[in-house]
């Protein structure tokens, strides 16, 4: 159980956006880096070029949060609203925990984004993500 406050939705959602611009500074440097092998060319828009380029950004993104939440329990977007992810003991997430809750935003986005409304009727104010992957996100305070 945490002694931290759990954080409202409106923080996270906020997070959740800010986290939008560092990740697409991330994903223009990956597509950057790639155009050598296509010739200076946009990425492919068909055939098996178009699909290695979109499992490539998928990896990335899947990084980018998974690692971001094992490494220290929070996000670029996470550290400006002082939020942080945590297990239920308070310990931050294994990498296969991270992983874990990546799937599961995934799936709460899919759901027409009910997963992600869930913070209004869970008094630990939870995403899907966060109970199935025995994680919550709490406030930190100020240093």
């Amino acid at each position: 159980m945490s002694i931290l406050p759990y954080a409202p939705l409106w923080k996270r959602l906020a997070a959740a956006l800010y986290d939008l611009l560092p990740l697409a500074a991330l994903l223009m440097l990956a597509t950057f880096a790639l155009l050598p092998l296509t010739g200076g060319e946009g990425m492919p828009r068909q055939g098996i070029g178009h699909h290695a380029y979109q499992a490539f950004i998928g990896l990335l993104i899947t990084l980018y949060y998974a690692w971001s939440w094992h490494r220290g329990g929070q996000t670029i977007g996470m550290r400006a609203w002082r939020l942080r992810v945590q297990t239920d003991a308070a310990q931050r997430p294994s990498l296969r925990t991270a992983l874990l809750r990546f799937a599961g935003s995934l799936i709460a986005i899919a759901a027409a984004g009910i997963g992600l409304l869930w913070p209004l009727f869970d008094a630990r104010k939870r995403m899907w993500q966060d109970i199935w992957s025995g994680t919550v996100v709490v406030c930190v305070p100020k240093p």
